[in-house]
């Protein structure tokens, strides 16, 4: 199975929306959702990048780990099979190995992958030092040899595929500059280091933290990309923490909420526990006038919302 083409450079749209216009600020939203149908948004990027150097390297399978509705697994998945690579997924719950799939795990099973179940405490030791040559000879004595991709793909060759986010938006908006923000949620900081790395001078990016506790911890991360794929540092991103709603794939009901109101007032479904967060955060924002007047803020829609149930229960 051969992937298809990706649709490069993604769409950019602009939110028509009076409460902006009061409070002076542009949204635009950079469609990454719209990349590739089976490994959407910062996923082709970020995935791609990798892939390609492992066949390089000689390796024919690829393992990773992340949490049971982890979409970079799921896109993972799907990219290895397209690639011609086998691909291993380490799960987060040990307690999952026996219970029926939800609806990205079948999917990731569905493209090849094989999933492996972790208990939780064993799953942070090998967060921790999935670098380490004693974790590296485990899992190759488990699995066989094998490219090792971190949580959520981040490193350096997808940090360095994901700033090809600014180099589009650089073609599109031609005089992106000093009153240029753009933004996108926060996972493990490989799409942020890139889209910061990437911008012209003025233009600052954003990131809005999708899990909880990960201040000072998502600022180093981003910061080591930074230092690994450029060999310097940049001064023109944040991070901002507190709009994580509770923590890693936890949605309020207010979340909820702001996002079927978005959904009905533009058509757009935002993806709820990256692309709605950061969505909200941004509103909240010009509404407390914490971004200037005169902003333009483009949003980077990082990946597609779940499906509906329906389509979930069907596995299409």
């Amino acid at each position: 199975m051969s992937l298809s083409p990706p649709a490069l450079p993604s769409p950019l749209s602009r939110v028509a929306d009076e409460r902006l216009v009061d409070a002076g600020v542009e949204l635009w939203l950079k469609r990454d959702d719209l990349i590739h149908p089976t490994v959407p948004g910062n996923k082709w990027r970020k995935l791609i990048p990798n892939l390609d150097a492992a066949r390089a390297a000689g390796h024919t399978r690829v393992l990773t780990l992340g949490g049971a509705y982890s979409n970079h697994v799921r896109a993972l998945a799907a990219a290895a099979a397209g690639r011609g690579l086998e691909s291993v997924g380490l799960i987060r719950g040990d307690e999952l190995a026996d219970a029926p799939r939800n609806w990205s795990l079948a999917r990731a099973e569905a493209a090849g992958m094989r999933l492996a179940f972790v208990d939780r405490a064993g799953y942070r030791r090998l967060r921790a030092t999935l670098h380490e040559p004693a974790t590296r000879r485990e899992l190759t004595d488990r699995f066989g040899p094998c490219a090792v991709l971190p949580e959520g793909g981040s490193n350096a060759p997808a940090a360095h595929g994901a700033a090809a986010v600014a180099a589009e938006l650089a073609t599109q908006l031609p005089d992106l500059g000093h009153r240029d923000l753009v933004c996108c949620a926060v996972g493990t900081g490989g799409t942020l280091a890139g889209i910061a790395a990437g911008l012209p001078p003025g233009a600052r990016a954003l990131g809005v933290a999708a899990l909880r506790g990960g201040a000072g911890y998502l600022e180093r991360e981003i910061a080591g990309l930074h230092a690994a794929g450029w060999g310097r540092a940049f001064d023109n991103w944040s991070v901002d923490h507190p709009a994580h709603g509770g923590g890693y794939g936890r949605v309020s009901p207010q979340l909820a909420s702001f996002a079927e109101d978005f959904t009905e007032r533009h058509g757009v479904r935002p993806e709820l526990r990256y692309v709605a967060k950061a969505l909200r955060h941004l509103y909240a924002a010009a509404a407390a006038g914490e971004l200037p007047r005169g902003s333009r803020v483009t949003l980077v829609v990082t990946g597609p919302p779940d499906p509906a149930p329906a389509a979930a229960v069907d596995g299409s």
